[in-house]
């Protein structure tokens, strides 16, 4: 493995990181704030320091093989994380370190769960790093990578691959850097289309900018401590629903729907059917919960309930009402929707819709060949016919997820957690929810956490953004030793 290599693209990577925090420095100086030191610290650190890696290691071989595009994803996540938290370090703004990493983590894994306990009083720079980390997580930093940098010639297909594995496709052009490009002119455009939305429905700039930066990526963070509900409006809400849920659905759809005039391709998309099946099902459920079992008005239950069930189900993580004080079926429901998530190939978190339309119809199958255990029946999603390798993928990724989730919620259980706050815990943060329930729920914070509990959850956020394998690969021996 070339290490030099590996290095070599990180110090771009943590270069690049140190020009995006530019940006909430001009803002901090246009507001007057005292975080604009912070901001000026730690930009000019990230470009010298990764410049200066990247001349050190010189000229390399370009092209990656597929264990030092693991490793380089990997590790661009991990060094993106350190020096992300370097604004917070600076700004004095938490009380430890650990807790500054953890709200980078957050924030670039388009999780949400944070440990600020004041989120009013910080100032604009630190509040537009917040958003716009879960922005430049939304796509994926390495995305954003082979997008800004095709020249450099490395494995992009590789890297892309390792940082978005599992079921996502066909791809969508014959150059994977090609597609990175249309991804990111589409995240783009939703971006700018939701920005003149919200100003539109008379949302200050600064709060229009902050919210569209975490909608699409369905990220959650928001500049108030009352995150949407601060706002009290239904034209506000109702446009970032509009964006919750289409930032849910697989981007290649869109590709097909706007560059190929294709509307079928989206339209007939059995994921995208059940999707929207799976959301619609959910809203019906716990409106008809918070009516009949806590009193609501059909009005009031369909403003607070639709909003915060799809904000869960497409693991945005907003909320505009403390739904921790739900009934129990209409919490439970949206427990559920953290762990089914949104579409593959979308900006949201969780196992996917599509695994779990393939898990349902291997289920079928079987039972089918139970009776008749010589009756040949293909595994189809739509027209496509799903192959054994991706089969055998899916469940299992579904198996390591279910374990990983068991394992977490018996550590944070060990570490003196309530069932509701452990569990929630740990299911928000490997599906990159943010809000859970309990002492996590969307009225509190993470931040009483005990340390080794944050230690924990922030692998689990890194673990549920990669989808598993590739960070969990690492801890395999032989893939040291493979050549």
């Amino acid at each position: 493995m070339r290490i030099q290599t590996i290095l070599h693209y990180l110090g771009l990577l943590i270069a690049v990181l140190g020009l995006f925090m530019l940006v909430p420095l001009i803002a901090s100086l246009i507001y007057g704030d005292t975080d604009s030191l912070a901001f000026a610290t730690a930009s000019a650190v990230s470009l010298v320091f990764g410049l200066f890696l990247w001349r050190l290691t010189g000229k390399t071989q370009r092209r990656l093989s597929q264990r030092e595009a693991i490793v380089l994803v990997v590790g661009g996540y991990i060094t993106a994380f350190v020096f992300g938290s370097l604004p917070y370090v600076l700004s004095g703004i938490f009380p430890s370190y650990l807790d500054a990493l953890f709200e980078s983590v957050s924030g670039l894994t388009t999780t949400g769960a944070t440990v600020l306990t004041s989120i009013d009083s910080q100032g604009h720079g630190i509040l537009l790093w917040r958003s716009l980390t879960q922005w430049l997580g939304g796509l994926g930093i390495i995305t954003l990578f082979v997008a800004l940098f095709p020249v450099l010639g490395i494995g992009a297909s590789r890297l892309v691959e390792a940082e978005t594995p599992g079921h996502q496709g066909e791809r969508l052009t014959a150059r994977i850097r090609d597609t990175a490009k249309a991804l990111w002119l589409l995240y783009i455009g939703l971006t700018g289309l939701e920005f003149v939305l919200l100003l539109i429905a008379r949302l200050p700039a600064f709060d229009a900018l902050s919210v569209t930066l975490t909608t699409i990526p369905i990220g959650g963070f928001t500049p108030t401590d009352a995150s949407i509900g601060a706002y009290n409006s239904m034209f506000v809400e109702g446009i970032i629903m509009f964006f919750m849920v289409a930032a849910g659905v697989n981007f290649g759809l869109y590709y097909f729907l706007l560059w190929k005039r294709q509307p079928g391709r989206l339209l007939k998309n059995p994921e995208f059917r059940a999707y929207l099946l799976i959301l619609i099902g959910a809203v019906i459920l716990v409106n008809w919960d918070l009516v009949v079992n806590m009193g609501l008005s059909i009005g009031d239950a369909m403003r607070f309930g639709t909003f915060n069930t799809l904000s869960i189900g497409t693991t945005t993580g907003y909320s505009t009402t403390d739904f921790n004080t739900w009934p129990t079926l209409a919490r439970s429901v949206l427990l559920v929707l953290m762990v089914v998530g949104a579409s593959a190939g979308s900006t949201g978190g969780a196992l996917k819709v599509i695994r779990f339309l393939v898990l349902a119809k291997y289920t079928f199958r079987r039972f089918l060949q139970t009776f008749n255990p010589h009756v040949v029946v293909p595994l189809k999603v739509g027209d496509a016919v799903i192959s054994g390798r991706v089969t055998s993928r899916i469940i299992s990724m579904a198996l390591l997820y279910m374990g990983i989730l068991v394992a977490g919620f018996l550590t944070m259980s060990a570490l003196g957690l309530d069932l509701p706050t452990a569990l929630s815990s740990v299911t928000a943060s490997l599906g990159n929810v943010g809000p859970g329930l309990g002492a996590v729920g969307p009225a509190e914070t993470y931040a009483g956490i005990p340390a080794l509990g944050k230690g924990v959850l922030m692998v689990l956020m890194l673990a549920g953004r990669l989808e598993l394998f590739t960070l969990f690969v690492l801890l395999v021996p032989a893939f040291w030793r493979w050549r």
